[in-house]
């Protein structure tokens, strides 16, 4: 609805529900100076490294946006799809919006996406949705399992997005779901459809998530607990006698991180003469550089070079029916 300007009165929208889905982020493309660019919003958020933060600039901007984005490139160039020119997870991202829409087809509910980090920004969003008369935006940070690098980074972007706007509109976030119902159903149904597409069975599946520094850990963030507790509730839902393990990958720094690591833990396995392994992401809703490159290339390279012999990633639920579901189940309490 908008309401007539007339001499004295600015024309204004308003009556509508906005849904913004919210990912990490994403490079505009595999140049490196988009990459870099990148880089340096994500690594200059304070959630993200919590270490002196002069000392941090130097290392950050003398250092590692020297050497790394170039290097980085490359890597999104391994899983680039060229035909739309978009990295998987913003293609993924873009998806789920367009699917949830579907959902809601009511001329009052707008539903988008923004990323925490490169474009569209989170600010931007929450001001066109405004413009567009949403007086109420639902928050939903694509994060299963809490912490603060995460979550905790995209509500403090979405506060701050609000502070020099005049008129807010309500917020309402959706907080983790590492334990909905639906959610693990659709883990489940993933898994099982994956293992139905190979002719092996796995001697062990692997849960593997984003790690975050055990600091962290010990400061109070609950990431580790949900991250087994997904795990725990996967197995018991999938109930088949076949072992499972919680891992952590994308390990950054020389600090030490939750454990185990994922590619030492492959490696060990291995050696242990486990041959056959089955990789589930359960932490990313779409898949990214994290799964693509880090578990189906290099952390499969790194399994069957040490004597593994078979090795299968399921993907993420990206923009697959059940995730939609869930999508939809999750923000229909807050219409």
């Amino acid at each position: 609805m908008i309401l007539k300007k007339n001499t004295e009165h600015p024309d204004v929208s308003f009556g509508k529900t906005g849904i913004l889905l919210i990912n990490l982020g994403t490079p505009d493309s595999t140049k490196v100076s988009d990459v870099k660019k990148y880089l340096k919003e994500f690594l200059s958020d304070k959630r993200i490294v919590e270490v002196n933060r002069v000392l941090w600039w130097l290392i950050l901007n003398l250092i590692i946006l020297n050497t790394r984005p170039s290097k980085t490139a490359k890597v999104y160039k391994e899983i680039w799809i060229n035909d739309v020119d978009q990295s998987p997870l913003r293609y993924y991202t873009i998806a789920q919006k367009n699917k949830l829409s579907i959902k809601f087809k009511k001329k009052n509910i707008l539903v988008d996406y923004a990323m925490r980090y490169g474009n569209p920004s989170i600010k931007e969003k929450i001001n066109f949705l405004k413009t567009k008369g949403c007086e109420n935006i639902i928050i939903l940070p694509l994060y299963p399992q809490y912490s603060s690098p995460t979550t905790g980074s995209v509500c403090e972007s979405v506060f701050k997005s609000l502070i020099k706007m005049r008129w807010q509109p309500s917020i309402q976030i959706v907080p983790h779901y590492e334990s909905n119902p639906l959610y693990i159903l659709a883990l489940a149904n993933s898994l099982n459809h994956s293992l139905a597409k190979i002719k092996w069975r796995p001697d062990l599946i692997i849960a593997s998530y984003h790690g975050i520094p055990r600091k962290y850990f010990l400061k109070g963030d609950p990431y580790h607990c949900y991250c087994h507790k997904t795990t725990r509730l996967l197995k018991e839902r999938f109930n088949k006698k076949i072992p499972f393990l919680t891992t952590f990958q994308s390990r950054f720094g020389p600090e030490k991180w939750l454990e185990p690591y994922t590619e030492e833990k492959l490696i060990e396995l291995a050696k242990k003469n486990i041959k056959n392994i089955v990789i589930i992401c359960p932490g990313f809703s779409s898949d990214c550089i994290e799964t693509l490159e880090e578990i189906n290339l290099r952390a499969k390279e790194v399994f069957i070079k040490n004597g593994g012999k078979n090795f299968f990633m399921v993907p993420c639920l990206n923009d697959n029916k059940d995730h939609i579901t869930l999508l939809a189940n999750l923000v229909k309490k807050y219409l």
